[in-house]
Order: structure tokens, then sequence, then C-alpha cells
């Protein structure tokens, strides 16, 4: 007799352990399966992750499992794996874990494999002949032979098109022994056009140099690496060519984009060297297409993945590769519970699996930087563009002295004249500003109250395209009010500037040129992305305003002008990594111009010019940026020197918040008191309320914690990963570095 060990799909800690189940004689079971068990009065779902031939339990106990959902093993033993170390790391549920694994619509049933029915003879020769001789006078019968006389297979729905009741005509050829009805698989594929074999172009001496230390490290499936490459100098090529030695060598390879508006153009690149071995992963598929894209990779047919964050999960079989291009985007890190950082997920995978891992940007992360220079990783870097092209000439203006000078418009004289001459030659333009709406809040001129949404402890934005108050957090709308909520005076007014201000200044100082705006509220369904750039690249507009999905990655040969039209923005978060995302942000929006023949102008408008962030940005210097942001972190103890971590309570009321903050606080001061090596190392414990004390309909309250970068700190989270875990009265989440602090 044969036992399965089985877990449960029930995301509770009181199920989170294996069951015993019965194997029926009959069936072929595997590890790694889907299979319906009993479960109580119910039947559920799970996921068998051994056998075993005796059990501990006493026989009459024992139920049988019902049936397999697929008939191949869902999951791979190397991402069962996987999910048990997320599941210990993050303190959760087994089963949790391992719907990371999975496209969610699969548990349940909720999406099934597409088929479609087919026509096709079971006749040929004089078989054929005979038959076509019998229907002289059956003019359907002998339309539809001939329209399958050639033996392939005709899909039913095509055949109605051209016979009229094709499937009474069929079912008759049939009861004759003629032909046969069969289902098909049908593929919903999110790129369905095919794409002609692009030629390789002709590598750079520093993409060879790069390729000749990469290239062996990805055929002994070894090796960390940081690729740092200025924007323009041909990183994309270098990932093609790594990838095809992986399939040369019968390996597969996953390629991570930090924004799904990359992911388009990243598989077109890919597509056009590769054809359907590459398919693509992320959150804007369709169910259907993301479960058949998921089962191409998990049955060997595709074996190059592209895709945002949940793509480090694909089932590719013998990975000898993974690329995280953009290294440094906080996209990569997951708020949602079990959290994950895909980059630290796919250098586990790699370890594990014998893979080559590149980490790859223009402006690497500090902290990935700084474990190049410990050791980690090994640094390869290109310094030029590709055929020497020069980087883009950066003006910055300095708003202050454009205000100075009576200018309150949203471009300075300097900009204007150079969208002026652009727009004029011909070229196309990029305008970045990283807030999406017309105004970034709406006051009283009497009393100075700000209009706030009543679910968040946010100001709300003006939208002119539907004259109404948007929250960006939670999604709520109010109408536009004519007067203050508050003092019920008149003189209300916008201010500040979004993306839609922009455009419609755009609009107004040069009319009848085609704009573009891209941000959330234009790509909301799920082909916006593809439309809008592919608009833009077939010239139907020559400006594309839009927040930071535009900053990163694209390519466009006819841009010659970018505008940074607020560079402060970020700049003024109440969050320590500002600096650097502010750089990061500039540095990459900046190599979107002059990537052709055409040289590349950049003007960044900025109200803090001398910042050192806004300096190296414009030199494009990013050493000089790195040493200079490592010596401030390294003076206010900042990581990489520190870690930063909070325990964040989410309630429905502020009391339950603070109370359970505050005895968390209570716990974990005195978890340090009694361990005497941590009292060096932690640097201070403090309870108070959320930057955003109420998002989303909710309280939360937070325990603040900055520990020194050691081993023995490392205690202290394991201990504050097990208070998360415990029982409370609200929703407790750990964050070790979070990517937001609000």
């Amino acid at each position: 007799m044969m036992y399965a060990q089985v877990i449960v799909d029930i995301a509770h800690e009181s199920v989170d352990r294996v069951f015993t189940y019965r194997v029926p004689e009959s069936m072929g079971l595997q590890v790694g399966m889907r299979v319906r068990v009993p479960f109580g009065p119910r039947q559920k779902e799970g996921y068998i992750l051994g056998f075993s031939d005796r059990a501990d339990l006493e026989e009459s106990k024992i139920k049988s499992v019902i049936a397999p959902l697929e008939d191949y093993p869902a999951l791979l033993p190397q991402m069962i794996d996987l999910a048990r170390e997320i599941a210990e790391n993050t303190h959760c549920p087994l089963a949790e874990a391992l719907r990371l694994m999975l496209p969610a619509e699969m548990r349940g049933g909720r999406v099934r494999v597409k088929t479609e029915t087919v026509a096709r003879l079971t006749i040929a020769g004089p078989a054929l002949e005979a038959a076509l001789a019998d229907c002289k006078n059956a003019r359907r019968r002998r339309l539809l032979l001939e329209l399958l006389s050639d033996g392939a297979e005709q899909p039913v729905s095509e055949l109605n098109k051209l016979v009229k009741d094709a499937r009474v005509g069929l079912n008759d050829l049939c009861r004759r022994g003629y032909a046969e009805l069969i289902e098909r698989e049908i593929l919903r594929s999110p790129y369905p056009d095919t794409l002609k074999q692009a030629p390789d172009p002709e590598l750079t001496e520093e993409q060879r140099q790069v390729l000749a230390e990469l290239l062996p490290a990805v055929k002994h499936g070894k090796g960390a690496f940081l690729l740092h490459g200025v924007t323009g100098s041909g990183k994309s090529e270098v990932f093609i060519r790594a990838v095809r030695q992986c399939l040369k060598d019968g390996k597969g390879a996953i390629v991570l984009v930090p924004e799904i508006v990359l992911t388009p153009q990243m598989v077109t690149w890919f597509r056009g060297r590769f054809g359907d071995v590459a398919a693509v992963l992320h959150s804007r598929l369709s169910a259907g297409e993301r479960f058949d894209e998921w089962r191409r990779i998990r049955l060997g047919h595709a074996r190059v993945v592209i895709g945002a964050r949940s793509a480090v999960f694909a089932p590719v079989e013998k990975l000898g590769l993974i690329v995280c291009d953009e290294e440094h985007e906080s996209s990569y890190q997951s708020e949602h519970f079990p959290q994950y950082d895909a980059r630290q997920i796919a250098e586990s995978r790699c370890g594990r699996e014998g893979a080559a891992l590149v980490l790859a940007s223009a402006t690497p992360s500090i902290l990935s930087f700084a474990r190049m220079e410990r050791g980690d990783l090994t640094l390869l870097e290109m310094r030029s563009r590709v055929h020497h092209r020069p980087l883009p000439e950066v003006t910055v203006v300095d708003m202050r002295e454009e205000l100075r000078l009576g200018n309150k418009g949203v471009f300075s004289g300097e900009l204007t004249q150079k969208l002026e001459d652009c727009i004029r030659a011909g070229r196309q333009a990029m305008l970045f500003i990283n807030r999406r709406g017309y105004a970034q809040f709406v006051n009283c001129r009497a009393c100075g109250e700000a209009i706030k949404c009543p679910n968040c402890d946010v100001s709300m934005t003006y939208h002119e395209v539907d004259h109404s108050l948007h929250c960006h957090w939670c999604g709520h709308i109010l109408p536009m009010p004519e007067t203050c909520p508050s003092c019920g005076s008149a003189y209300i007014r916008t201010c500040g500037v979004g993306t839609q201000r922009v455009e419609q200044e755009v609009k107004k100082r040069w009319p009848g040129v085609g704009v573009i705006r891209m941000d959330v509220d234009t790509t909301g369904d799920k082909n916006a992305y593809m439309r809008l750039l592919s608009s833009f690249r077939a010239r139907e507009a020559q400006v594309l305003v839009g927040t930071q999905m535009i900053a990163k990655g694209l390519d466009f040969p006819e841009v010659t002008l970018v505008g940074a039209v607020l560079a402060d923005t970020s700049l003024n978060m109440p969050d320590y990594r500002a600096p650097e995302r502010t750089f990061q942000l500039l540095t990459q929006v900046a190599g979107r111009a002059g990537r052709a023949q055409h040289p590349g102008q950049v003007v960044i408008q900025t109200y803090t010019p001398e910042h050192y962030a806004i300096r190296a940005a414009a030199a494009q210097d990013y050493r000089s940026f790195y040493h200079m942001e490592f010596d401030r972190r390294k003076r206010g103890l900042y990581p990489p020197f520190t870690m930063m971590a909070r325990l964040l309570c989410t309630a429905k009321t502020m009391e339950v918040a603070q109370a359970v903050s505050c005895a968390l606080l209570d716990k974990l001061q005195d978890y340090v008191k009694a361990t005497p090596s941590l009292k060096r190392r932690v640097l201070f414990i403090r309870q108070d309320d959320a930057p955003l004390a109420h998002l989303r309909g909710y309280y939360r309250a937070q325990v603040l914690v900055k520990l020194l970068e050691h081993p023995e700190s490392y205690p202290a989270v394991e201990f504050m990963r097990e208070l998360a875990a415990g029982e409370w009265p609200c929703d407790v989440l750990l964050e070790i570095n979070p990517a937001s602090m609000a």
C-alpha cells in the first residue's frame, strides 16, 4: 500500500502540516502533483510533497486521494524547496507559499485548458476520390470533403463560415467513416503575432569583454554578477547572448523587468531572436493567457521567460540564468503577504539550481554596489553607449530664478525653447513628472485646509479629466467642491502639477502636436501599454508625458529631448532613500534621450539645484553619487550599515492598532534587555503611529527598530518574525528595509 503526504490548500496555521492519504492502486501520482482529497465533510485541493509505504494512523482513519487535478506535477521539486524556504523565513503556512508558484486561477478550477472542435478526414487517395464521386448530388458533403482534402485539421468554427450548417454535414461524414471530430487545445497567447527572426547586431568591445566573463559562468551554472552599464550601452544584447548560451546548453532562463510597461519591448526583442521559445508572465495577462503561458513553461515548450516580479517563480526546468534588469527598482519587493524580494528569490534559486545570476542597472542600488565591493557580486562594467554615441547634454534649471523673473508656468524658458526646437525639427520629446492627475492637492485660501480623503490620511488629487478629486491610495473619488468643506469659503484653488496639467500645457502651447500621456489613469486596460507605446514609436505623437513608467528601459530612436518637469518630487519624500531614488529616476529618464544617431538633450527643472543627487544625475556620474550617499548613510547609520525593521499593526480602530503596537514594544524591549549581545546592536526601538496613520479605511501604528547590520542582530529579527506570526487582535506585518516607510 502506498500513502501520499499532502499539504491541503488551506492557508491557516491550524492545518499547516502534511496529511496522509491512501493512493488508489490504479492512480499514478507523483511528487508535486495537485490532487483533490477529502478533508472533513468537504473536498479540498492539495499538493503531494512525498510518499511512504507505511502510515502512523490506523488504516480505518485514512482516506483515499480522490483524483489528480493534472496529469503532470504542477510543482517541480526545487519549487517545493523554495516554498519551504519562504514559509520558514516569513512564518507563513506552507500552503500560502506554494500558492506563489502557480497561477492563482488554477486554484478552484477557475481556469481550464481551452479547446476547440476540429475536423479531419480519415480517408485519402482512392478512398477519397470514391467518396467525392459518391456525393455528386450532396453539395454540402462534397464541399466539406474538398475543404478537408489536404489532410489538415480544420476548426469547425471556420468551416461554419464557409459552409451552411457545416456541423450537420460533418456529422454525416463521421457516420460514413470519412471524417472524425476531435478536441484540440488552443493556446491563448498574449503576443499571437509571429515575428520574423531578427539578425544579430555586431557586438561592441565592452559587450564582448562582459560576455567573455559571463558566458563561462552561465555554461558552468555558477556566479553572481552586477552589470553596471550606462543607459544605451547595450545591456539587453548581453542578456540575449547569455540566454542563447543557456538554450545551447539545454538550459532555461528567466529575465525579470521591474515594470509591466517594459515587458512588451523585452518580449519583442526576445521573440525576434528566439521565436515561440520565449514566454511572458505578468499580472496584466488574462487568466487564460497566464495559465497557458505557465503551462508552456512547465511542459518545456517555452524555455525563456520574460516577466515582472512574480515571473521569478516560473517553473523553468534546468535553470541556467536569471537576469534582474533595472535591479535597483523597489517594485521587485512584494508588499503582499507573504512578502518577498524577487532579487533575493532569484539569488536563492540560482544557488539552489546551479544557475548564474545577473543584476543589471545603469544606476545600481546602494545595497547592491556595496555587496559588490564586499565581494558578494562580481562587477561587469559598460561605460560607453553603443557606437560610442555621447551621453545626452544635461541642463539644470533653477526654478527659483524662473519665479524671480516672473515665470510661474509649468515650463522654464530653457525647456520651452528646447521643446520648440525639437518639435520644429520633427523629433520626439519625453516629459517626465512623477505625479499623476492635474494638481497635487486642493486647498482653501481662507482657512488653509487641504481636502483630504475620508479613508486615508492624504490630500486628494484633482483630475481635470472628470473634474473630480481622487485618492491615489484607496481610489476614493469626490466631486470637486464649489466651497471649502471646512469653512464654506468659495476661495478654493488647485495647487501643484501633475501629468494631466503638463499634457494640457503642451497642447495649449503647441496646438496640433500629438501628445500621449502614460500614467496609471491611461494604462488601466490590459493592452494600453502596448497600444500607447506602439503609437509613440510609430510617430503618431511627438510628445510623451508620463510618470516613472516612462523613465527606464524604453528605447525610442527619435527621442532627442527629455524634460524632468519637477525633479524634486521624490527628493522631498520622508525616506532615507529619497536622494538615491531621485538620482536613479533622473539618470534613467535622462538616458531616454539621444539613443540613436541624433544627439540628446535633457532639461532638469528643480528648486534645489545644489543638491548632490541632482548634481550627480546631471553629470551622469554614478560613482560620485555612490560615494557621497554611502558616506551619508555611514554617518547617519542607515542601510547597508543597519537594518530598518518595523512591526506594522493595521486595525479597524486606532485604539486597537496602538494597543497592539505598545504590547509588541514591551515584548521586544524585554527580549533585548534579556539578551546582552543585542544591547550594543539595537540602536533604537520606538513605537508611534505610521506616517500614513489612516490608510484605505484602516488605522496603522508601528514599532520601528534600527539594528546594526551584524550576525548578532539576526536573533532579534527572528524574534520579531515570531512576534508578527503570533495571535493578535489585528494584522501585524514585519518589514525589513521596506520599500516604503509610509
